[in-house]
């Protein structure tokens, strides 16, 4: 008996054809968040773009970028690190930086990669207790062992996360020489236009430049202002800009004093709060969100330097009963037109917004566009699709008052492969003014 698929009714043989067919629902979902991107200077680490991620963020910091998670010097990254899923950083200077070297016998140790990093590093070559003609050769960074093996000739010796190995012949014991000659490049002008380069190829959600130059900002904002109209929908965090005047760009203020009193400038804070912006989900605003380990503002600001600040558009911290917190969750949008009003300077209605366009982008480039036909029940089918998607909205509070028959409208577009869709949707803003009357009898 003759058996298969079938497309249409015109079989000849009799036989049983079947079509296995999963229960029509929609394709798309909500896309996550969590991905921050920063350019900054480095002083270990490969040329361009490292990748860190939460998870794995413990066991890889050391050899990504020559800190362990918990080191002081690095508390910023950790801190970004605490809130987004994914922290990229371009790696500032790393073009122009000298690599640390020593030589030991026949042996040459280099540092993997250039900068002032390679200087802690320093290598040991002792006898080994167990093999008697071969020799432990150990890495150490800051004097703690991050590398062993046992050899006895240059040749066996293999690359490790901190150092490549050259020469030839057999070890010789020693009791340890440092490596020197480790050197920073110069970021320049052009190394930031080639992170932005780099990041344009990656999914994020917040760029954040922890820069005060304002050449650099100028830069990094009509980077964020091209992809935004090119419908990569990011935001960028920069410190004392509020000239910006944009819903895609947030400007922060001031810092934070932590509670073992670390006075930290808004230029190092930038990498918390950028993450912060960056995880935050479509139906939650950061106003009034305490930063963690923060007990003060720094520097703390009057109320009338609030209310200014917040009046320029500036995203402030603010200090109360031994917490420091986001005052309120704002952009630098302060030009408001009939297009975009006061609502566009709120980043939780942003978020709504980018996340609405983000993700239609995502679902319709890889299961609507060039496959599905531009007829009626083609259109009927984006339709139903979008209109589900909002209805996602909806469920989670990020939008309101959504009606499926009239809000969404897809239409014939002006030449055969266009659509024309029309989309109405109400953002959900936070309560954050509450004005009470009472009466007293």
């Amino acid at each position: 008996m003759a058996g298969g698929v079938w497309s249409t009714q015109n079989k000849v043989r009799p036989g049983v054809y079947i079509n296995f067919l999963s229960e029509k629902s929609s394709l798309g979902s909500l896309g996550e968040r969590g991905i921050a991107a920063f350019p900054a200077p480095l002083p270990w680490g490969k040329p361009g773009l490292i990748v860190l991620d939460a998870a794995s963020f413990l066991d890889k910091s050391l050899s990504l970028i020559g800190y362990r998670a918990g080191d002081a010097r690095i508390r910023h990254i950790t801190a970004a690190l605490a809130h987004a899923s994914r922290v990229l950083i371009y790696r500032l200077g790393a073009q122009g930086a000298e690599k640390a070297s020593a030589t030991v016998g026949a042996l040459k140790a280099t540092a993997k990669w250039g900068g002032l990093r390679g200087n802690d590093l320093s290598v040991i070559v002792r006898q080994s207790l167990d093999q008697a003609d071969a020799f432990e050769v150990v890495t150490a960074l800051e004097g703690q062992e991050v590398d062993k093996q046992i050899a006895e000739t240059v040749e066996e010796l293999a690359a490790n996360d901190f150092i490549d190995w050259t020469g030839s012949g057999p070890l010789a014991a020693t009791a340890g020489a440092a490596l020197a000659g480790g050197t920073e490049g110069t970021a320049t002008g052009d190394e930031y236009a080639d992170a932005f380069a780099a990041f344009e190829s990656e999914d994020f959600n917040v760029l954040g430049v922890p820069v005060d130059d304002v050449p650099t900002k100028k830069l990094a904002v009509a980077f964020t202002k091209r992809l935004r109209a090119e419908g990569k929908k990011i935001v960028a965090v920069v410190v004392n800009y509020p000239a910006a005047d944009h819903e895609g760009v947030i400007s922060l203020k001031n810092g934070i004093v932590t509670a073992d009193g670390l006075q930290v400038e808004p230029v190092y804070l930038l990498w918390e709060i950028a993450a912060m912006e960056a995880a935050a989900n479509m139906n939650q605003s950061l106003t009034y969100q305490s930063i963690q380990d923060a007990v003060d503002a720094y520097p703390r600001l009057t109320n009338s330097q609030t209310e200014q600040a917040l009046l320029n558009g500036e995203l402030v911290i603010t200090a109360s009963n031994g917490r420091a917190y986001i005052e309120q969750d704002i952009n630098t949008l302060v030009s408001y037109t009939v297009e975009k009003g006061r609502m566009f300077s709120k980043n939780r209605v942003v978020r709504v917004l980018d996340g609405f366009a983000n993700d239609v982008r995502r679902i319709f480039e890889q299961f609507y566009v060039g496959k599905v036909d531009n007829n009626q029940d083609g259109r009927a089918l984006l339709q139903g699709e979008i209109v589900s998607y909002m209805r996602n909205l909806q469920e989670i509070a990020a939008i309101q008052n959504f009606d499926p028959q009239s809000d969404v409208r897809v239409l014939e577009g002006e030449q055969s492969d266009s659509v024309m869709i029309e989309v109405l949707l109400q953002p959900v803003d936070a309560i954050e003014k509450i004005y009470m009357k009472v009466r007293v009898r």
